[in-house]
């Protein structure tokens, strides 16, 4: 129960094993189905795979650490970071070449990667917002090369045929053309951020939209939206996550995320939809061994 599509486990850690090994014995006490440990950098996965294997080794029992060694998924993608927008073609190829030696490795993590992402569009951060309230901060260059980016990866995880975790912030409009433009509908629109008019074109092409902590927050005049949306996603497209160590919900917001802290999502989401978590729980994971062909 309590499956996680979406977190950042290095981050959550940094280099410290011990600490990954304490965090993995205590999700292992839940049982998740599905755990996902997303990459933003072209060149992060390699490192990412080594500090797991690092984690699990030193968890003691020796059921928890086969239990933790099942669950645990990569992705590995790149976030529309400035500077990977820049140098795209280069990042990709890298991007590419980690995942096919992770693949072809025959190790641990051989079978493991689970999806291309996290990538997408982000108009809150990014220059390239053809929105921005000062317009001397657009920069078309960013702009084009951001979407050409997604684009790219998009196209890459057609070609390996693997689900796409897409980050879209402030962008719905551009990232529904550059997705409709590659017709590869195949993935999750992680910690989704938009309205029920928007999640229906979403759902419509076939897509899963996943909720962080960030629902919990909602302020009491966007309760109802946000109610209704969470009842409108159908249940076979309906995902959690935590985006660790990002968006703690309530009762722990402002704190640093961690992944055993997604069950408050799972019970404000399922009193929502007024459901048991069990049953929240059944049917997150029943998407998950679905989309992620577990």
């Amino acid at each position: 129960m309590y499956s996680d599509t979406h977190f950042h486990f290095q981050k959550l850690t940094g280099d410290d094993a011990s600490r990954g090994a304490e965090i993995l014995d205590e999700i292992a006490d839940y049982k998740p189905v599905f755990m996902l440990d997303v990459g933003v950098r072209c060149d992060d996965l390699e490192g990412r795979l080594e500090h797991m294997a690092q984690s699990l080794d030193g968890i003691e029992n020796p059921e928890k650490r086969a239990r933790s060694q099942k669950f645990m998924h990569f992705s590995a993608g790149i976030w529309p970071d400035v500077e990977e927008i820049e140098n795209r073609w280069s990042c990709l190829e890298t991007l590419e070449e980690q995942i096919q030696d992770a693949t072809a490795s025959g190790g641990r993590f051989a079978k493991k990667i689970a999806a291309i992402g996290e990538c997408g569009i982000d108009h809150h951060w990014n220059p390239g917002n053809p929105d921005a309230r000062d317009r001397a901060d657009f920069n078309p260059a960013v702009y084009e090369g951001e979407r050409e980016l997604f684009v790219m990866q998009l196209i890459l995880a057609k070609k390996m045929r693997l689900p796409v975790i897409v980050h879209s912030r402030d962008a719905f409009d551009d990232t529904l053309e550059c997705i409709k433009s590659v017709g590869y509908h195949n993935g999750i629109i992680h910690c989704y951020s938009y309205g029920i008019d928007e999640a229906r074109k979403f759902v419509d092409l076939g897509w899963h939209l996943a909720f962080g902590g960030a629902v919990t927050y909602t302020k009491k005049d966007h309760l109802y939206e946000m109610e209704e949306l969470l009842r409108y996603v159908p249940d076979d497209r309906l995902l959690l996550e935590t985006d660790a160590p990002y968006l703690a919900p309530v009762p722990l917001r402002g704190e640093p995320n961690v992944p055993q802290n997604i069950r408050y999502t799972y019970e404000f989401i399922s009193a929502k939809r007024n459901i048991t978590m069990q049953q929240l729980c059944r049917i997150v994971d029943k998407n998950c061994e679905k989309l992620f062909r577990l």
